[in-house]
């Protein structure tokens, strides 16, 4: 039998990659209801109380309509909490299971880990993003500005999310930790970075603080995307959210090269 020529260095197993990557796929798709079917009715009855509640009082924010408005930024933070969701579920649950071992045995790099569990990630956020937006259509003028910050921000912020997920998940022993980040990292973030208010209407300091979170900038750029109105520069925006990524990708190559609680 002709011997296997050994892997080259450097080289990249994209078979491996795309089997990894359609398993994350089919694991979230075998439970749709829940992974893409659930977020669109949580983000409709966000709309609907917020509507209910502030919509004769509130009427336009920035010179556009509250419900126009709203809209973007409970479609982008459905897509970040979906896609952290995915990759730190199905690594802890992996380590909780005992069969992480399945997935750094095979000839797969550090690299590869950790492309093949975003890019799942960032497809589940992509698809529960298009699916809410479908949703919300039959209830609010869902309007498109420009298309180019419209995917570039959606794909930016699910990336960043899916990352952070992979860093939680690593690190995490067990659901409890996975939790603590969920609930003191990403939902803090999430609603202090304008989803539901414009942060011009903040005072000095809390705009100053604003700015220092990266999860305002997706929203901005998101929501500039449909309705052409922004509380911060696009460009400083699409700048941040590129540099949060390449320091998360590298920190999440790092934890799995290294076998960080990973290994024995």
């Amino acid at each position: 039998m002709q011997e296997l020529a050994p892997r080259q260095m450097g080289a990249i197993n994209w078979l491996g990659l795309w089997t990894l990557y359609a398993k994350e796929v089919r694991r979230f798709l075998n439970v749709h209801l829940q992974t893409v079917g659930a977020p669109v009715v949580t983000s409709l009855l966000f709309l609907a109380v917020f509507l209910l509640a502030l919509g004769r009082a509130v009427e336009t924010v920035n010179g556009v309509p509250f419900a126009t408005f709203l809209a973007p930024g409970l479609v982008m933070m459905t897509m970040a909490q979906n896609s952290f969701a995915n990759t730190s579920s199905s690594i802890l649950i992996s380590k909780v299971q005992g069969n992480i071992v399945d997935v750094l045995m095979p000839p797969l790099s550090a690299f590869e880990l950790v492309a093949g569990f975003a890019l799942g990630a960032v497809t589940r956020g992509i698809m529960v993003g298009c699916a809410t937006i479908i949703a919300m259509a039959f209830f609010v003028d869902v309007q498109i500005h420009n298309i180019w910050a419209i995917l570039y921000f959606g794909i930016s912020a699910s990336l960043m999310l899916s990352l952070l997920g992979i860093a939680g998940g690593v690190w995490s022993e067990k659901f409890d930790h996975i939790a603590v980040v969920t609930n003191f990292v990403i939902t803090p973030l999430s609603f202090l970075s304008g989803t539901f208010y414009s942060a011009e209407h903040l005072p000095e300091a809390g705009r100053a603080l604003a700015h220092f979170n990266p999860f305002f900038y997706m929203i901005d750029g998101f929501r500039y995307g449909f309705i052409g109105i922004s509380d911060g520069s696009i460009t400083t925006g699409v700048i941040v959210l590129l540099c949060v990524n390449i320091f998360l990708s590298i920190l999440c190559y790092r934890m799995i090269k290294t076998g960080y609680k990973l290994k024995a």
